[in-house]
């Protein structure tokens, strides 16, 4: 008797708390009512308004609102803030209730954004809070207009922190100051163990202010914190400062900023260490003014020219004209040409017939250097074309000194000065010449001589394990600060390069992960790198990374136009390194997951092939837009795949024309050890599609280990999904169980023959039907009515796609 004493207990308590407010309440009610034109309106219920009065005074009746029964409760938590609500959801799952519809609820009225298709919502109060917490951070949210936001005894910032996975920090590096001030300490510390993912999205130039408190709360979240991910998105003009900060600080090093207060978590020994002079100067830019808008346009237009002379003009000594701090400004200048973005080849290799070919190895380019007396106005000997000499744009007049802008003027006043920069590009000026400084350093392999940080003076802490760059232009100095710290990177797991636009720069990457791969205690096995352009044609540059990194468990390599060494016709097309492209084979190394996508023009087999041999730990092979010469080199690549790579269990083809591959398709499907099969976009069916699908059907009936066909554009029609559904009749060995005919230009009268014919045939459920952007709008009866028999045998995703869009297809299958 003890329990139901208890409930009537509790529920007494409720409804004295009822009582108590509701005469305040309906009298509150009371007044708008009696001047509603349309007669007095329902007054709420006696339940509502306890739930309400309960919701207000939560800070003193919170306990015994957690023991109140289930029934009761449940009503309760729709009417509590987030705060609240977020508190009792320990509770809530102990007594039997969910509160995810009230979270989604809340995201769908105050976040106003709808989530991805493809992103799967496991927990809708995380991914409320996650993203409060960013609002809150940016000031793009105002928690005093919802009441379910404003509580004056909870800070929505601490209260939110310990549900952020990931953290976004975009364009002036906003929200970094906020994080690492004194009153929000605990909230830094409580990020220090919840966040896993940092962010960078369209970074722009940033103060030194900014940079100190992006450096302190690196040193928090990943020094002594959980981050193990990094990812820099959409970074047109790095800033040199900004990068080398973020990458040395990921890498693990750390020196405490000048003039900036000690790390209370690192000790004494952190506390006394004077910084070096090196990073001090050349990361923080402390011990020199800031640059203003005219410099930091300027620093733009100059790094990529700088790149181009150092490699085409003669080696020599730093002029004595230009002083340390111009020095120094040249040095730090950052970024890329805005033009680099419009012209990628340009950027992306010399101009035939320069000097010294791009692949040359850092070695030869420094003896060059230290052979070479000409100054950088001498021009060397070679047919390409001369570069303009860099100069160092002088202030606009009347600016002495620099100075800080904020707000939206500042945009404007950027502008204003970029474009008389731009201008002023073609005039002769009085400006010292600056080309020639440090140009011996720029191929060179002592990166101090580059302004890099003095890392042998700087303490060493975690680092993080994967590291990403999106669409962040590499200057020489940023890939020779990446591969320097490659180099020694052991706890990197998984390295993603996405249109950096290396060039040249490959190889030294290739050298810094050769390096890395013979440290002890290495652990990267995943690269995904892609690029427009490459110096080395695709299939030399995955052989030249297999060679590099035989432990490597995952390559994804795309490069979407091919390079000049693709055509021998052009001339002054040398070679790279030959320890690069050794002729040697290749060793046994422990890939299983290959991914290419290569650019237009024939692809040699025997190259890939002699991948595919020294990879026989491979389970996944996806080539996409892959061309080769003849029929015969793709099935000798598929007799290769058959003899060395006994466990590939996933083969994928994409926009990949195998129309006359016909023989090599069956091949394929008749092997006994893959287990998924994908054709996109690979028109099987454009020629002799009466005689092969039957061959096609009949090779698939006798394969017992195939479980998925992935068949997507390829024009299958109502005639060759009537078809394929033989594969699933009485007499079939098959055991598939997934099958995708996505944008097939299937009809619902063919669909629905389809779904009969497999009741006839009485498989039973055999997994998941795609039936994406096919025709099923024309009869939406006929469509869902063989919707609704599928789902008896199996489960079907498919959409509202508009055929009227698919004229073209129309008219081919006519």
């Amino acid at each position: 008797m003890a329990a139901p004493e208890a409930w009537r207990a509790r529920s007494c308590w409720f409804c004295e708390v009822a009582a108590a407010t509701t005469m305040e309440a309906t009298s509150r009610e009371a007044a708008p009512a009696k001047s509603s034109a349309s007669g007095p309106s329902a007054p709420p219920a006696l339940f509502e308004l306890c739930g309400r009065a309960v919701s207000a005074h939560m800070g003193v009746l919170e306990s015994g609102v957690w023991a109140l029964p289930g029934p009761i409760l449940q009503s309760i938590l729709p009417l509590l803030n987030i705060y609240y609500l977020e508190r009792i959801e320990e509770t809530a799952l102990k007594k039997g209730l969910s509160t995810q519809a009230i979270w989604r609820r809340l995201w769908d009225e105050l976040m106003k954004t709808r989530p991805s298709s493809l992103e799967s919502v496991t927990c809708w109060r995380a991914k409320f809070m996650e993203a409060f917490f960013s609002h809150v951070l940016r000031g793009t949210i105002d928690v005093s207009s919802d009441r379910r936001l404003c509580d004056q005894r909870f800070s929505p910032l601490l209260h939110s922190s310990r549900h952020v996975r990931q953290l976004t920090i975009c364009n002036m590096l906003q929200g970094a100051t906020e994080l690492v001030a004194e009153p929000n300490r605990r909230v830094l510390e409580t990020l220090a163990s919840s966040l896993h993912t940092l962010k960078f999205r369209h970074l722009l130039f940033s103060d030194v202010a900014a940079q100190q408190s992006l450096r302190q709360l690196l040193h928090q979240l990943i020094h002594h914190g959980a981050v193990s991910q990094v990812s820099l998105y959409s970074w047109p003009v790095p800033e040199s400062a900004l990068f080398i900060l973020i990458l040395t600080m990921s890498a693990g090093f750390w020196q405490p900023g000048p003039g900036g207060p000690p790390c209370r978590l690192c000790g004494e020994a952190s506390r006394g260490r004077a910084p070096s002079r090196d990073e001090g100067s050349l990361l923080l830019g402390s011990r020199r003014p800031r640059r203003d808008a005219a410099e930091r346009c300027a620093a733009a237009l100059m790094a990529s020219r700088r790149k181009s002379e150092a490699k085409q003009t003669a080696r020599a000594a730093p002029a004595t004209r230009v002083t340390r701090r111009s020095t120094q400004e040249s040095l730090i200048a950052g970024g890329t040409d805005p033009k680099r973005d419009l012209h990628p080849p340009a950027t992306s290799y010399e101009a035939p017939g320069t000097n010294r070919p791009p692949s040359a190895p850092a070695t030869t380019s420094s003896a060059s250097a230290s052979s070479s007396t000409s100054s950088s106005k001498r021009a060397p000997a070679s047919a390409a074309p001369q570069p303009k000499p860099l100069k160092r744009f002088k202030r606009a007049a009347g600016k002495k000194g620099a100075r800080t802008r904020q707000g939206s003027g500042a945009e404007s006043e950027d502008l204003y000065d970029f474009v008389f920069i731009v201008a002023g590009e073609k005039e002769d000026g009085e400006e010292m010449e600056i080309g020639e400084v440090a140009c011996g350093a720029l191929d060179g392999s002592d990166p101090s001589c580059l302004g890099l940080p003095a890392l042998e003076a700087s303490q060493r802490f975690r680092s993080i394990s994967t590291l990403e760059l999106f669409t962040v232009p590499l200057s020489t100095e940023a890939a020779l600060t990446l591969c320097h710290l490659l180099s020694s990177w052991v706890s990197l797991e998984s390295l993603t390069l996405s249109y950096n636009g290396l060039g040249s720069n490959i190889f030294r990457l290739l050298d810094s992960l050769r390096a890395l791969s013979g440290q002890a205690g290495c652990r990267l096995r995943a690269l995904h790198l892609s690029d427009l352009f490459s110096p080395l044609p695709i299939l030399e540059l995955t052989r030249a990374i297999v060679r590099a990194l035989p432990l490597l468990r995952v390559l994804s390599i795309r490069v979407d136009h091919p390079s000049q060494r693709d055509n021998p016709a052009v001339p002054g097309n040398a070679g790279p390194p030959t320890h690069i492209i050794g002729e040697e084979e290749i060793p046994e190394n422990c890939l299983e997951q290959l991914e290419m996508g290569f650019p237009r023009g024939a692809q040699p087999a025997p190259l890939l092939c002699s991948v595919l041999k020294a990879s026989g730990s491979l389970q996944q092979l996806s080539l996409d837009s892959a061309t080769f010469a003849s029929p015969q080199d793709f099935g000798l690549v598929l007799q290769t795949l058959k003899e060395y790579n006994l466990a590939l269990k996933r083969l994928s083809f994409h926009d990949m024309n195998l129309a006359d591959c016909q023989s090599e398709v069956l091949f394929l499907l008749q092997n006994l050890t893959l287990q998924e099969i994908t054709f996109s976009f690979c028109r099987l069916f454009e020629k002799r599609p009466a005689q092969f699908l039957p061959e096609m059907v009949a090779a698939m009936k006798g394969n017992s280990t195939l479980k998925g066909l992935r068949l997507p554009g390829n024009r299958l029609g109502n005639a060759g999904l009537l078809a394929l559904a033989d594969v699933f009749s009485e007499d079939s060995s098959s055991s598939l169980c997934q099958l995708d005919i996505s944008s097939n230009c299937i009809k619902p009268d063919g669909l629905l023959e389809f779904a009969k014919r497999l009741e006839r045939w009485g498989r039973g459920a055999f997994g998941h039907l795609r039936l994406f952007q096919n025709w099923l709008d024309q009869d939406a009866v006929t469509a869902r009515e063989a919707i609704r028999r599928l789902r008896a045998t199996c489960h079907v995703v498919s959409d509202s796609w508009d055929s009227s869009q698919a004229f073209a297809d129309y008219v081919s299958t006519m």
